[in-house]
């Protein structure tokens, strides 16, 4: 029997979604002991933060200029975009986890009302964000891959796109909110 992905998007997108979240929460909760990693020089690890806040902004830019070329029509530079934004997320988060698996999370230096009242809720929607986009953007993605280009508009991916970028731009933006308490205002 012939596999083909056109035909198993949903499976496949929650068997991405499993693996890719269990890479995620098991660098976040310590699975991976940091004497496994390679250790890059303290520069490079101490400027992660910087360099995701960066990624972020990009991201920010090439998922709003991707929306902006498909409601114009055009495909091509939508797909070339949210392709871009797809590989600068895998950056950020390639390098978000690396930081996170050597050292922990960052501890919030600020005072403890600002703590408790404003930063752990907009970190919490941050992350919450983050794991819902992942099915979400696999599946558009899967959707996008596996299909010619005019048969897309008879599938999900344009609702499903809308609110998967929709949430992917106010994950970053309130990452770059979280980065900003973390490393600059406090």
């Amino acid at each position: 029997m012939e596999f083909r992905a056109r035909d198993h998007v949903p499976a496949l997108t929650g068997l991405l979604s499993a693996i890719s979240l269990a890479l995620v929460f098991g660098a976040v909760l310590g699975a991976l002991p940091a004497g496994t990693l390679p250790r890059a020089p303290a520069g490079v690890v101490n400027a992660i933060p910087q360099i995701n806040a960066a990624v972020s902004l990009v991201a920010i830019g090439t998922i709003a200029t991707a929306w902006r070329a498909i409601r114009r029509g055009n495909v091509e530079r939508h797909r070339a975009l949210m392709l871009t934004s797809l590989v600068l997320f895998v950056a950020f988060l390639a390098l978000y986890l690396y930081k996170v698996a050597l050292e922990g999370p960052a501890p919030f230096p600020g005072p403890e009302t600002i703590y408790q009242f404003v930063y752990l809720p907009i970190l919490g929607i941050h992350i919450t964000l983050a794991i819902v986009c992942v099915p979400l953007l696999y599946y558009v993605l899967l959707l996008a891959l596996t299909r010619p280009i005019e048969e897309l508009p008879r599938t999900n991916h344009r609702r499903v796109g809308r609110v998967a970028a929709s949430l992917w731009l106010v994950s970053f933006a309130l990452g770059v909110v979280v980065y900003a308490m973390l490393y600059v205002v406090y």
